[in-house]
């Protein structure tokens, strides 16, 4: 039996996976107080894409803390803050120079919609159908991945504009066809809704995660920038839960070869401190008037930039991007395996480590399955999160370290589950 916690100590607004007390986590594993082992394939949604307490971060952080906690950016620039900065921009596309950084993923966005209308002097976005970029009510107005995450806060702020993304298995359409119509009716919006001269950005996730790790077609992204380079909008690629890796390359967008005008970064960045950054390049980011933007913690935080640059070096030297592209090779073709066994319908996609599994019945959402198959995947030990619109896609998102044998085993776990699925669905 786990331990009781207080229930009141803790505001119920969280929605949890797991009530166990975890004590402590080492690689892709946590362990609770009772001693139970947990194959933790939720990294954090994304956060300890080194995995739990990598001795190299460890010790970085370690070494740090004895130097200097914390310098506000307003008041000194910390040594280690403009090291990270410089490592960074070696780590980003050629039109990503410089950055801003801050605590989390919604702050990066709430800061690039900002960049994006000081630089261009114009009011509104345009977001895509199934996109998360966060919580605060900037980037509330820009999700529409579910219902509840806008349920009972709107009205939101106003100028944003939501156009079709390619999700092909939505549409029931091969990928062309889904891009083609996407892109028609972005065309229409900006004929009809939010001319160009008034649209200051277009936000995008190269993978949607919320929405149920549906990667964006390389010709779609293409067709975006073309879109942007012909008008003057800005192009924000929102890589907070895709970047660092995770998809087989340091950014989801490197695989339809577009350049973003502004980049967001956080979850992978430092290991699981609170960190993010906004990219873009020194001619963009001097149109943002000084002392226009800002925040107590940004960039302040050493301990944060510390746990950043000893994560760069950790993919760097143990190969992690290629390891991630690997496993995810071996990954899929295990899933593609097992589902193919099964008598249900379903939908695998994804790249790198970053793979969804999107169950469906009779042309809807079976979240009822996907459930079921979560659950018992907990009880085996394995943790795994559901994502998507209709809350029927498991998400696999290991840790890039993970390895094949650590693999097998939840492959094992999820396919006993996905057969046990079986007999209380059909």
């Amino acid at each position: 039996m786990h331990s009781v916690f207080n229930e009141m100590a803790l505001s119920q607004v969280w929605g949890r996976l797991n009530n166990a007390i975890i004590v402590r986590g080492q690689g892709s594993y946590v362990f609770d107080d009772q001693g139970n082992r947990y194959l933790d394939f939720t990294s954090g949604i994304g956060v300890t894409a080194t995995g739990h307490c990598h001795p190299q971060i460890v010790a970085a952080i370690q070494s740090q803390a004895s130097q200097l906690l914390f310098g506000q950016m307003n008041c000194m620039l910390p040594e280690i803050t403009m090291r990270y900065a410089r490592a960074l921009e070696a780590a980003t596309p050629d039109s990503i120079e410089t950055f801003f950084f801050s605590n989390s993923g919604a702050e990066a966005v709430e800061g690039a919609v900002k960049l994006a209308k000081a630089a261009t002097g114009r009011t509104n976005l345009i977001a895509f159908e199934g996109g998360f970029h966060g919580r605060t009510s900037m980037t509330m107005a820009l999700t529409s991945s579910k219902k509840t995450y806008r349920a009972d806060y709107q009205p939101l702020p106003s100028g944003v504009f939501f156009s079709p993304f390619p999700n092909a298995f939505y549409y029931g359409w091969e990928s062309d066809q889904a891009v083609a119509f996407c892109l028609k009716q972005l065309h229409r919006l900006l004929q009809t809704q939010t001319p160009p001269k008034e649209t200051a950005a277009m936000i995008i996730e190269p993978v949607l995660g919320e929405g149920g790790f549906v990667p964006a077609p390389p010709s779609f992204l293409a067709g975006l920038r073309t879109i942007c380079d012909e008008t003057g909008i800005l192009l924000i690629v929102d890589e907070i839960q895709s970047g660092f890796g995770r998809t087989g390359k340091m950014w989801a967008h490197e695989h339809s070869g577009i350049l973003p005008d502004i980049l967001t970064m956080a979850k992978g960045i430092a290991a699981g401190l609170p960190m993010s950054a906004i990219g873009s390049s020194k001619e963009l980011m001097s149109r943002w008037p000084k002392g226009s933007h800002g925040g107590t913690y940004g960039g302040g935080s050493a301990i944060a930039m510390s746990a950043a640059i000893a994560t760069l070096n950790v993919i760097d030297e143990e190969q992690l991007i290629s390891n991630a592209a690997r496993m995810g090779d071996y990954l899929r073709e295990r899933l593609e395996t097992i589902l193919s066994s099964l008598a249900f319908s379903s939908d695998l996609r994804g790249a790198g480590l970053m793979i969804g599994v999107e169950f469906d019945r009779d042309g809807t959402p079976d979240s009822q399955r996907a459930s079921q198959i979560q659950k018992q995947c907990l009880e085996s030990g394995l943790m795994l999160l559901i994502c998507g619109t209709g809350g029927n896609v498991i998400r696999w998102i290991p840790p890039l370290n993970v390895s094949q044998d650590e693999l097998d085993s939840a492959l094992q776990i999820f396919q006993s589950a996905a057969k046990s699925s079986l007999s209380g669905n059909d």
